[in-house]
């Protein structure tokens, strides 16, 4: 079992930047491969970014590439998303998730991962 937790949500005004954070427990952190995932209001949940076990490899969605950088400390036993030049289409509730698989591009599919986090809410004002 992993435990996952965010943290650092709130809310911004357009432009500005945030930077969640994700701590994990339970099983040896450096063999998960790591991701973000955003639901807005009335939406799917929807892939941003996955980091690899190293993390040396990333990955991120055409509409946070540029903008929103993931990372990872395997010291922490923690992984970060830092949010730059936020928009109100990024207000969601974001979710870190883990899974044990070898990191690939279809990481940015929700059902390949096993653990979860509850969840920290970013709002975007206009």
């Amino acid at each position: 079992q992993v435990q996952l937790v965010e943290s650092g949500g709130g809310l911004v005004q357009t432009g500005g930047s945030l930077r969640l954070s994700c701590a994990a427990s339970g099983r040896t952190f450096n063999n998960y491969a790591m991701g973000w995932f955003r639901q807005a209001p009335g939406k799917e949940r929807e892939f941003v970014a996955a980091i690899s076990y190293s993390g040396v490899t990333t990955n991120y969605a055409d509409s946070v590439k540029g903008r929103f950088t993931i990372s990872r400390d395997n010291a922490k036993n923690s992984v970060y998303l830092q949010m730059n030049s936020l928009k109100p289409e990024d207000t969601a509730v974001y979710y870190c998730a883990a899974t044990p698989k070898p990191f690939s591009r279809s990481l940015n599919n929700g059902a390949k991962y096993d653990y979860w986090g509850q969840g920290t809410q970013v709002t975007v004002s206009s």
